[in-house]
């Protein structure tokens, strides 16, 4: 295959067929494709987008390149769930057990960080002793134990897409919709779930920062996942603040032990909570129940999520499989309890008002050079560096008040002050009040809106 007149095809916003497709991926896949011609026509296709039908063929090739998953033989329905990424986005890590407790499956492949988004993978590292490259056969073990596993996509499942996507970050084309739809819906169609919920970004801190855009997204991914046999549901989510109030690897995983145990972020001494995070969680578990039958609607769904951790369930079962996972839960309670101030430095406000807007992926972008993220795809994560934001959209703030603590995590080189700046003009802080953001903007179910779709 000669991928130079594909790079060209491309730029000049011709249509890939399906068999150049198939031709590319097995390129990919052998490694007689370079690097550099990839990454060519992977700029190409951010500048032209892709079709319907090379998506399509994309994904379905990107499936075809690896194993596929079957989990038939487990008890209950199969259910999966993906977000498109955002900043401060710790969702798996409370929605699986979450999920467990709700008596659904949920075995999870997912990724690491990319671009400014964070990675479930590189959150669960940060836990002493946490094993996330399991055999098929040892997440099964677990699966049965706990209801749920979340493990790094193996060199056999989607191996195509994995070389992609470390590229697609170290080269900075990211956000095109075709190549993260494909991305997100061939891991998880390979992965074997019965019944998927997507969480779509949309904001300042997403891939997808109108509303339009996410829209268009979720209905490509529900055309794909009906022409792929998948139910799926979509849930559009706001991503124009941080999700929750900690931004960095160990500092989330913390954050979710502190909603499980129904306790403030005692670190900010004041009254600041995650109730956003727990909305969106009972939110996208209600699709899920909702496309498995075991609730009518997703509306009754979501209250059936959050009736659960009132009876300690979640708690319980999150530990189950941290322990499960080879997670040390008695080292990382005792990390939790007592958190490491000494290695921070606070970002004060320069006057006085109410938090009118944040610029999120700057915000991510500033987690990620302080280590919490990859600034080229063979950096190491720094499980301790990354933020806490004190003030988000609505928080009134005064003059010389901490709007966000910066960790410099291991590091022994001091937080350079420019960082300190660049974090006090992400903020925007307004003499009026505002309206408090929503954190889920809409919620769509398979099969609705795909005919406005285009051939």
């Amino acid at each position: 295959m000669e991928l130079l007149s594909l790079i060209r095809a491309k730029r000049r916003g011709a249509e890939l067929s399906t068999t150049d497709i198939q031709q590319l991926v097995t390129g990919i896949v052998d490694h007689s494709v370079a690097d550099s011609q990839l990454a060519a026509l992977l700029m190409a296709i951010c500048y032209e987008g892709l079709s319907y039908q090379e998506t399509f063929a994309l994904t379905r090739a990107f499936i075809d390149s690896g194993v596929t998953l079957d989990w038939s033989h487990l008890p209950g329905p199969v259910v999966d769930k993906h977000s498109t990424g955002g900043v401060d986005d710790k969702l798996s890590l409370l929605l699986m057990p979450w999920l467990a407790a709700a008596g659904l499956t949920a075995p999870k492949m997912s990724g690491r960080s990319l671009g400014h988004t964070g990675g479930t993978i590189d959150k669960l590292e940060s836990i002493p002793g946490f094993n996330v490259n399991l055999t098929g056969a040892q997440m099964a073990e677990v699966i049965n134990d706990v209801g749920c596993c979340v493990v790094a996509q193996g060199a056999d499942l989607v191996p195509a897409d994995k070389i992609v996507y470390a590229l697609r970050d170290a080269t900075d084309t990211v956000d095109e919709l075709g190549l993260i739809a494909a991305s997100v819906i061939s891991k998880k169609v390979a992965a074997g779930a019965d019944y998927i919920v997507l969480d779509v970004k949309c904001g300042s801190g997403a891939f997808f920062t109108s509303l339009a855009r996410a829209r268009k997204f979720a209905q490509v991914a529900l055309r794909l996942g009906r022409d792929l046999g998948k139910q799926i549901g979509c849930v559009i989510s706001n991503m124009d603040q941080p999700l929750g109030r900690t931004i960095g690897n160990i500092l989330e995983v913390h954050e979710v032990l502190d909603i499980l145990n129904g306790q403030q972020l005692d670190i900010l001494n004041g009254q600041q909570t995650s109730e956003d995070v727990v909305e969106l969680c009972a939110t996208l578990g209600g699709v899920l129940l909702a496309l498995s039958g075991k609730a009518a609607n997703a509306s009754l769904g979501r209250q059936a999520m959050l009736d659960l951790p009132k009876t300690g369930a979640v708690g319980e079962r999150f530990e189950r499989w941290i322990a499960a996972q080879r997670g040390d839960v008695a080292q990382l309670n005792a990390q939790a309890s007592t958190p490491n101030t000494t290695r921070q430095v606070s970002v004060q406000a320069t006057r006085s008002g109410v938090v009118a807007g944040m610029n999120t992926r700057k915000i991510g972008e500033i987690a990620r050079r302080l280590g919490a993220g990859r600034l080229t795809k063979d950096d190491r994560i720094d499980p301790w560096a990354g933020i806490l934001c004190v003030k988000k959209v609505g928080d009134t703030v005064e003059a010389g008040e901490v709007l966000a603590y910066l960790f410099q995590g291991s590091s022994s080189e001091p937080i350079p002050k420019e960082l300190l700046a660049e974090y006090q003009q992400t903020i925007t802080i307004s003499s009026y009040g505002v309206e408090l953001p929503q954190v889920v903007l809409e919620v769509l179910p398979p099969n609705r809106g795909l005919s406005v779709i285009g051939g």
